[in-house]
């Protein structure tokens, strides 16, 4: 709640000048009981006609103000409301991205998509018209209240009691409401992981003749959505007619009882249409309680989820002075590097010096740590023993900014942009990459041929993740993307494995010729033959290290893969 109020504090003057205006409103209203009572009074039963002209024109200018005063004020919550949910959806957007990959390992894609679309969305209504309503029902209320006790102060007590009831009613509901918008807000979360995980996925469903499973699970949650919103009219319909009963019996009583005490001379029949007149005006706000109090308890559950995602900090924090490296060479070193997560122990004791300019290549099985040494490198995670270093500086001393801007990366599951191929390879330096740079980074990627055959060559509309493309295509593109970078280190996670190997054999060669570090990740040996050295991981340790034709000849790990995927035993002259 805190978050909320300080934006509310950031936009004071806007809701100040708003609630002014709505003020002003209300008072004007307020007045029109008092000139009705004196056209009873002194015009129709006083016979004071000279008075109805400048009486009508009262109501003509009350009319005209209330207007103004009202367009004002809802115009002003209006775009005070956007402003703020727009502020609040970057900020939360931003605390988001923020967060580390543990964070996003451990929560679904839907949940926060609806954190940062629907709820935020509940919080903008709750600042805007709902809580502009619930602000006009408080005030003018109040001065209802007060015109009423000045008129017949016996005659008001009844309509506050009535106040009073709809006011407890209300928390009541609001109590009971709080739990439902709370399940309905998760369950809304689930639904929308699951409809954005089948979408995605929709390939992989149907490939698998998923549908009728995916249908009933969507189907089961649905039936869920269904229960929590029926539960919630259920309560509605429970309550909510207390105060419409009671909104329609009120006038009908104070007519009766007004009606009894004009004809006893204890007020007058101006003082009593007068009073209907303000009865009538404290009806609305009754009504309007338990729909007011319906869409805040939404707005509150939604906060609560939002305010979940503030307290969430990240594991990997930057340093509040990070070293700057004048210019980043590319010299990546480990230093007795151990890494877990949880109780599993993935990383231990590894070390290993790549100089500047080197290819280092990194073979193992399934699980066996590889790609944990890159989300070291990059600092996605952070060490639990040893140091992993660029240039000799520790990462955990350098910006995210100059360290992450001095990777690239290539994974083997490729993301591509719902956009034209140049936009997605020109995507590291957009503003600065020119056309001749990006066609030479395709040529490199051997990418450059199968795009100048469609029709729209760079500029073709890839679909969302590149549907459309051939997994070795958009493995391409993604290479041409890393190249297009020039970053001092260029990692490939396994980012040739859906490619034949005359293709692989040309990037390869064409990737020898860049001024770059490179880290080669891969699960075929032909990948990685042609780096500086060699390691091959097991369970997280480096079991074997050296050149292709030095771990041939140790006839260990390596050896067996490369007889395992060539299929004989390598000749003498190998490598």
């Amino acid at each position: 709640m805190k978050k909320i109020l300080k934006y509310i504090g950031q936009y004071w003057y806007a809701y100040v000048f708003a609630i002014a205006c709505m003020i002003t409103a209300i008072v004007l209203d307020m007045l029109y009981p008092i000139i009705t009572k004196s056209i009873v009074d002194d015009v129709i039963i006083g016979g004071q006609m000279e008075l109805l002209g400048g009486l009508l024109l009262m109501i003509v200018v009350i009319g005209a103000g209330r207007s103004i005063g009202g367009y004002l004020k809802e115009f002003t919550f209006d775009v005070t409301s956007v402003k703020i949910a727009a502020k609040l959806r970057k900020n939360l957007f931003a605390h988001i991205e923020g967060l580390s990959m543990d964070y996003f390992d451990d929560t679904n894609t839907g949940e926060l998509m609806a954190r940062v679309k629907d709820d935020v969305d509940l919080i903008c209504n709750a600042l805007g018209y709902v809580g502009m309503l619930m602000i006009e029902v408080v005030i003018h209320v109040s001065m209802v209240l007060y015109c009423m006790f000045t008129l017949n102060w016996k005659l008001a007590f009844l309509p506050l009691a009535a106040m009073i009831l709809m006011g407890f009613t209300a928390v009541f509901m609001e109590r009971k409401l709080d739990k439902i918008y709370e399940a309905i807000s998760e369950e809304n979360a689930v639904l929308t992981a699951i409809a954005e995980e089948n979408l995605a996925g929709v390939r992989t469903v149907k490939a698998f003749a998923r549908e009728k499973f995916e249908i009933q699970k969507f189907l089961s949650h649905n039936q869920r959505y269904y229960d929590l919103n029926m539960k919630q009219s259920k309560m509605l319909v429970r309550y909510y007619p207390i105060f419409q009963f009671t909104g329609k019996l009120l006038p009908v009583v104070m007519v009766i009882i007004g009606g009894v005490q004009v004809i006893h001379g204890e007020m007058t029949l101006g003082s009593l249409v007068a009073f209907s007149e303000y009865c009538r005006n404290i009806v609305w706000p009754m009504e309007m309680l338990g729909w007011v109090t319906n869409d805040l308890s939404s707005a509150v559950a939604s906060c609560k989820k939002i305010n979940r995602i503030y307290r969430q900090k990240t594991s990997v924090a930057e340093p509040e002075h990070p070293v700057v490296l004048d210019q980043i060479r590319g010299e990546i070193s480990f230093e007795h590097v151990s890494f877990a997560r949880g109780k599993q122990k993935i990383l231990e004791d590894v070390s290993f010096v790549l100089p500047q300019g080197k290819t280092l290549g990194i073979m193992g099985a399934t699980g066996a740590g590889k790609t944990s040494m890159v989300n070291l490198m990059m600092r996605f995670f952070d060490v639990e023993e040893g140091s992993v270093k660029l240039d000799g500086v520790d990462v955990r001393e350098l910006s995210f900014k100059q360290l992450r801007g001095s990777i690239e990366t290539v994974m083997q599951d490729v993301f591509l942009f719902s956009d034209t191929i140049s936009e997605n390879i020109r995507m590291g330096k957009r503003r600065s990459l020119d056309d001749g740079a990006m066609t030479h980074a395709a040529g490199i990627a051997q990418a450059k041929n199968f795009i100048e055959e469609m029709p729209e060559q760079y500029n073709t509309v890839i679909g969302e993740r590149g549907v459309g493309l051939s997994g070795g295509q958009k493995q391409r593109i993604s290479i041409a993307r890393a190249i297009a970078k020039q970053n001092p280190v260029l990692i490939l996670d396994d980012s040739t494995s859906a490619l034949d190997m005359e293709t692989e054999y040309e990037i390869q060669k064409s990737l020898d010729k860049l001024d770059a570090t490179k880290i080669i990740i891969a699960h075929r040996i032909s990948a990685v033959r042609r780096a500086d050295e060699i390691l091959f991981l097991e369970d997280g340790k480096v079991k074997e290290r050296g050149t292709h034709k030095e771990l041939l000849a140790q006839k260990g790990l390596y050896y067996e893969t490369y007889v395992a995927q060539h299929g004989s035993a390598p000749v003498q002259s190998a490598g």
